[in-house]
């Protein structure tokens, strides 16, 4: 069904041919200009780590994120046709991990910790977040057609009431976050008998501010309700989503029953059909527009690493030389939102293009000397 995927295009040259070309200027452009300025400003102890030749070069990459039990694995199963290295299905909270699911000519699993040093890999970066969150993290490989054109990240299921109050031992927001600044599409999956968000999705959704064209929904299971109940499930996740993802736009909603087993409520067949063919096709254009994507995020990142100068810049400039340094810190730290101001009419720059000043606040207070 989804052979489409690793078709070549009608040039005669595969999306992945077409990918490593224009990434090798992006790469070089990157290492050879921006690069040096991030490490001179220390922009990676506040932003994002430094950027590797795997990030360039690696397939274009789908986050699937959602509540336990709305789907997330059965998918991913759906979408390959086949089961895949470390899939559990399950009512239960059944997916522990990050599995990266990815192309290889055979059939295996890779640990977390070997995963992170493979330099092949798009995830060295991500050994800072330590062993807990290694130890939950695999890499599922298997000779798969769509797997050589996208490559699948299954998050694990997000927790409700008592259960996310237990810790995961590791950062899991800012591994959302991580994740998200790299791949080309985020998939937000919910089940049509459980729209609540919790405390822990909510923190999840806000990790992936500056992402939002990255986003996508599904309301998955759609089939096991009848057509005037559906309209109210549609309503009522509207209404949630707008608390919790702060755009002007309309979040695109794509509505169906996503494994291989019939549908329950035939009724509204032809709307799924239609709604499964416009997120595939979605999915479809990620291997054609993942340059655009890289080149697209190539710039954001070079627009904050300007704004992040200017910032350290003006700083260091207030310091003084000798005497006074830690009130003069503190100081500046709590004038944050005015120095920002500053710049921006200084330097005419959008206030989109700043960070969070909270952030920058409690970023500032260790480092900064």
């Amino acid at each position: 069904m989804f052979s489409w995927l690793g078709k070549e295009s009608g040039s005669g040259r595969s999306p992945q041919d077409v990918l490593q070309t224009v990434t090798g200027g992006l790469q070089s452009l990157y290492t050879g200009k921006l690069l040096p300025l991030e490490e001179h400003y220390r922009f990676h102890e506040f932003h994002s780590p430094a950027l590797e030749e795997a990030d360039f070069k690696n397939l274009p990459m789908v986050l699937l994120v959602g509540q336990y039990s709305t789907g997330k694995t059965t998918f991913i199963r759906y979408l390959l046709e086949q089961d895949f290295p470390g899939m559990r299905i399950g009512p239960e909270p059944t997916t522990d991990s990050f599995i990266a699911v990815m192309y290889g000519e055979k059939e295996g699993s890779i640990p977390g910790n070997a995963l992170v040093v493979d330099p092949k890999k798009p995830f060295r970066k991500l050994n800072s977040f330590g062993n807990a969150f290694l130890n939950r993290f695999m890499c599922s490989q298997l000779p798969n057609q769509v797997l050589k054109s996208i490559s699948i990240i299954d998050s694990p299921g997000i927790l409700s009431g008592e259960k996310q109050r237990i810790s995961r031992g590791y950062d899991f927001c800012q591994v959302l976050q991580w994740f998200a600044e790299r791949v080309d599409r985020i998939i937000l999956l919910f089940d049509a008998h459980k729209l609540d968000i919790s405390d822990e999705f909510s923190e999840a959704i806000k990790a992936f501010r500056g992402q939002d064209d990255k986003i996508r929904v599904v309301l998955n299971k759609a089939d096991q309700v009848d057509t005037q109940q559906l309209m109210r499930v549609y309503g009522a996740l509207m209404w949630s989503l707008g608390k919790v993802i702060n755009t002007p736009e309309v979040v695109r909603v794509y509505i169906g029953s996503f494994w291989a087993k019939p549908l329950q409520n035939t009724e509204n067949r032809k709307l799924f059909e239609m709604e499964a063919q416009d997120l595939f096709r979605d999915i479809q254009s990620l291997p054609k527009n993942a340059a655009l994507r890289k080149l697209n995020d190539l710039i954001k990142r070079a627009r904050l690493a300007k704004v992040h100068a200017y910032i350290i810049s003006h700083l260091k400039k207030e310091m003084p030389a000798m005497f006074g340094k830690e009130a003069k810190k503190k100081e500046l730290i709590g004038k944050l939102p005015e120095i920002f101001l500053q710049i921006q009419r200084e330097h005419q720059i959008s206030p989109g293009d700043f960070p969070e000043v909270k952030k920058m606040q409690v970023q500032i207070s260790p480092t900064q000397g």
